[in-house]
Order: structure tokens, then sequence, then C-alpha cells
């Protein structure tokens, strides 16, 4: 099942732009909703291929919802235009982050979780860049707010990114630790992040990198795997990690 969301502004409180989101693809649960997870795929990608993927996995109790990221200029591919949730130049640590365009992608995602039931576990997952997402996704969870300083409004129990890396990392520590809220959100997010060694797209030591400063900002609950001589893409190994780690945090 799929359905097309037309536009979301960017989420600035004096930004003007819209950004046109592609069509969203929805995977039933196939056993009683208990839990919710949207999924965001990699650059150049579209919610579609991952949607068939989830769709066989054995987790009846959780819907998915796999949107599909704006088509805009990537300055890494010297930008050429193709579906990013976000513009991205070479990944470095204390490099430039697109923040309005990071912001209006996590509250498309944040408005997907907004209309779910009150009594369902809320999750977002993602890989490559739909996983820098995720992680994104949690910081403005722990902080209570977007970049931009609108309030964040999903309550999250769980993230998983597979071969990505965590945006913003230079400016995160203060704002999680100058807050005992935020602290305290941080503290109760448990975090799955996969990564293969021979990752030549985002390489190991972004997704090393991102965990341990996740787990000295505040989130407790951070476990890292490593999967040796795997490039960029999962495995069916991986995703039965994944789905033992999700029955953990959302199952029953």
């Amino acid at each position: 099942m799929s359905y097309t969301n037309a536009s979301i502004g960017s989420g600035s409180r004096t930004g003007r732009r819209t950004v046109e989101f592609g069509r969203t693809y929805v995977v039933r649960p196939k056993g009683k909703h208990q839990a919710t997870v949207v999924w965001l795929h990699g650059l150049g990608d579209n919610g579609s291929s991952w949607s068939q993927l989830l769709d066989n996995l054995p987790l009846p109790y959780i819907k998915w919802i796999c949107p599909t990221a704006p088509t805009r200029p990537v300055t890494v591919l010297g930008g050429f235009p193709c579906t990013a949730w976000f513009d991205e130049g070479e990944l470095s640590e204390d490099g430039p982050n697109d923040v309005k365009g990071l912001d209006a992608s996590v509250s498309h995602i944040a408005n997907l979780l907004s209309t779910e039931p009150s009594d369902v576990k809320l999750g977002i997952g993602g890989f490559s860049m739909g996983a820098a997402c995720a992680l994104y996704s949690a910081t403005c969870f722990a902080q209570g707010r977007y970049g931009n300083g609108s309030p964040y409004p999903v309550n999250l129990k769980a993230i998983v990114g597979l071969s990505g890396w965590l945006p913003g990392a230079r400016n995160l520590r203060n704002m999680v630790e100058g807050s005992q809220d935020g602290a305290r959100r941080a503290a109760s997010l448990p975090i799955l992040l996969c990564h293969g060694l021979c990752d030549e797209v985002v390489p190991y030591k972004f997704g090393e990198r991102s965990s341990q400063i996740l787990s000295s900002v505040g989130f407790r609950y951070v476990a890292f795997r490593t999967y040796e001589s795997i490039g960029h893409y999962t495995v069916p190994k991986e995703m039965e990690e994944v789905c033992q780690w999700l029955n953990a945090r959302l199952g029953a």
C-alpha cells in the first residue's frame, strides 16, 4: 500500500522553502499492531525497495512506513539531483551540515508518526543517509527540539542505523549535557548501529565514531555491531540481528 504526501515546510520559523517529498509506502502489520517504525532509504533510492524487504521480516506486530526523500541537488554528486534527505558534501565530523534539510526531513518523519495510536511504540530506522537522518531524529528527541529550535513532538522508543553516520556531532555534547530533561531522554532511547568493515561509501570509522559520540553524551543503550568483509549493503545476518534487537525493544 502506498500514498503520496504532497509537501511540507522546512520547519524553520522564518524560512519559506517548501520541500516536496515522494511517495510513501506502508507495510501493514500482519498481527496485532504494537509498534510503528519509519524506515528511511539511502541516497538515490526510494521507499519502495525497502518496503519489500521489510514486508518479509518476521516482525508481524510492526507497521512499517517507508517514505521517499525529496529530489534535490546533492553536493557530493557535483550538484546532480537525486532523492536525498538533506544535502551532503564529503563526510567529515567537522564538516558543514544542512540543518534546514535535516530539520525538514525529520519534521516530515515526526508528522508520519504523530498520527499513530497512543498505545503503539514508535521507532525510526534507516540505511546510509537514512541512518544519518534517524540518528539526527534521536538527537532532536533528546534535546526536545529541532535544530531550528522548534519543539520535537514524538516520543521515540527505538532507533536503528545501518551503514550510516551522525550529522551535527560537533554540536551535540553541549546541547544534550546542558539539560537534565535532555539527559533523561537520551538515557531512555536505545540505539542499534551496524556497519561493515569494508564499507567504501560511508567508511567504518564514521559508524564507530558515531557510536562513541552518542554514548559519550548520555545515550546509555547504544549497541554497535561490526560485520567483517561487508561493504555498503545489508546481509541476512545483519537483518536477523535487527529483528532480534527490535523484538527486545518493541515486542510485547
